[in-house]
């Protein structure tokens, strides 16, 4: 008999939930950066192990958004935890249970899910720090099972993985048992740009990007794919060319390493760069821009 199960990676911005993601599934479907509020929709992970498929559920990060594409990233993660059959907490050690990790804790009581707090990046504390901040979640919820992990590392994804099969069901696979992902390959694509964008920028200018595949096109053994990233004022165009286009060709460079991995093929990629002045604040350019309401 098969059993299946959807469960959802939740947490603040930047604890590692999408390392965790591609650590389970054992490829790369959610891109990851050191800036906080990489992940902008819900990406799906699937691993599919003999007799079971766990749906892993990647969300944005709860923080307190400041844009209509932060609301929008909010309530994507809120929304998520409505319909899955788990939950896996992801937090740093710390001392005393944030308020955001309160917000998540007190939405997964109200849906009545059955939780797994996983303590991520516990190679860089002691143990000390680790056992308080046991203490904390512990007198804030009961969780099925506390995990001390690194991501980074692998160090204690298989026992994540263990437990999360607790939340299987008996049914049939929703996804073929080939396959880590849902998103179409354009997507993936758009978001393995938009990761060289993060790497590649300072501050502000990164969270102000966006990026829509305009062209995927194949012949053969070659895929010819044309992007458009989009940025909300003009000085950041020049910054994002670069001088004499120097720093967008290393992006192109950089990306197309990776969607030929991906894809197994080659690659032609070109890139130009727009100008959506407030993209962000726009209801209207967060849905021209691929956000929808599903």
């Amino acid at each position: 008999m098969t059993k299946t199960g959807f469960i959802a990676i939740v947490g603040r911005p930047n604890v590692g939930k999408s390392t965790l993601l591609n650590a389970i599934v054992g490829e790369k479907v959610a891109i990851v950066s050191k800036k906080p509020q990489t992940t902008r929709n819900r990406i799906t992970g699937i691993l599919t192990e003999g007799e079971r498929q766990y749906v892993f559920l990647d969300t944005p990060g709860m923080h307190k958004p400041r844009t209509r594409l932060g609301d929008y990233m909010v309530k994507c993660a809120r929304e998520t935890l409505g319909g899955v059959d788990g939950a896996v907490l992801v937090v740093e050690a710390k001392e005393s249970v944030g308020d955001i990790e309160a917000e998540i804790i007190k939405n997964i009581k109200s849906q009545g899910l059955g939780a797994i707090l996983v303590i991520n990046k516990t190679d860089a504390v002691s143990k000390e720090n680790i056992v308080k901040t046991i203490q904390a979640y512990a007198a804030a919820h009961d969780f099925d099972s506390v995990i001390p992990i690194s991501a980074k590392s692998g160090k204690g994804v298989d026992t994540v993985l263990c437990e999360c099969e607790r939340y299987l069901y008996e049914g049939d696979f929703m996804f073929s048992p080939d396959i880590a992902t849902d998103q179409p390959e354009r997507q993936v694509c758009a978001e393995i740009i938009r990761e060289k964008l993060l790497r590649n920028l300072d501050e502000e200018i990164p969270h102000g990007t966006a990026v829509v595949i305009e062209e995927f096109r194949e012949e053969g053994k070659v895929v010819n794919i044309r992007a458009e990233i989009y940025c909300e004022r003009a000085t950041h165009k020049g910054i994002i060319i670069g001088k004499g286009g120097s720093l967008i060709k290393k992006i192109g460079t950089h990306a197309r390493e990776d969607i030929e991995a991906m894809l197994g093929v080659k690659v032609f990629l070109d890139l130009y760069v727009r100008v959506k002045e407030n993209w962000r604040d726009s209801l209207s350019g967060i849905l021209n821009l691929g956000f929808t309401e599903d």
